[in-house]
């Protein structure tokens, strides 16, 4: 009986120990289910002129920037539902000259990426995305870009972002090396003094807001 018991304490405390881990990783996760949830349901709350008028302003902003000049080859993405929008400026790099690439979403959640050759390159994929038509370039072909531009909810002033939990740009920004210019493209008030960041989680360099513009983060 009491080797018995103790073979059950021993179980107890393995399982135990396997909850105690998993803990902080579920509380990171409801917390950013939580702030994800209130940013998505602002969003809402804009008006399709408000966020057309967010994306003419950023497309500007990005689009003078010294980076985005010298830049030859930029990762880029089309944006859906309540994202500002991002058509105007990736035609508007693609016509100055810079080859740029867009993510095709894998199966596994990981992003493929192709060239964008223009509005007629283009079909619908999953999850309401836009994706290239051109054959893909592999996974590690953000590792080509000179400047790199991400969807995010929000980010902090450490350089953490929060996306839609999908983990898609975790892995491709992880494929990065450190001195790329990364930019994520936020709403004026989306730029937290924190969010909530795990061992996983890239750091983004900057964000631009539409009238805040540029912020350069730690």
């Amino acid at each position: 009986m009491d080797g018995m018991a103790g073979s059950d304490h021993a179980a107890s405390q393995r399982i135990a120990t396997r909850d105690d881990r998993s803990m902080p990783e579920r509380r990171l996760a409801e917390r950013k289910s939580m702030l994800r949830r209130d940013l998505l349901a602002a969003r809402v709350k804009l008006s399709v002129s408000d966020r057309k008028a967010a994306g003419r302003s950023l497309r500007d902003t990005v689009l003078g920037l010294p980076e985005t000049g010298m830049a030859g080859t930029i990762a880029a993405y089309l944006s859906i539902g309540t994202e500002p929008d991002t058509a105007a400026l990736v035609f508007a790099m693609w016509k100055r000259g810079s080859y740029v690439l867009l993510p095709v979403l894998r199966p596994d959640n990981d992003l493929d990426w192709a060239s964008y050759e223009g509005p007629d390159s283009l079909a619908p994929g999953p999850h309401g995305l836009l994706q290239p038509t051109e054959p893909g370039r592999g996974v590690a072909a953000i590792s080509s870009a000179d400047l790199i531009i991400v969807p995010a909810l929000a980010a902090d002033r450490r350089g953490y972002r929060l996306g839609r939990g999908g983990g898609s740009y975790d892995r491709a920004l992880a494929r990065v090396g450190p001195a790329v210019p990364t930019v994520a493209l936020l709403y004026d008030g989306e730029l937290l003094d924190e969010v909530p960041a795990g061992p996983l989680d890239q750091r983004i360099r900057s964000v631009a807001q539409p009238t805040r513009g540029i912020s350069r983060l730690a």
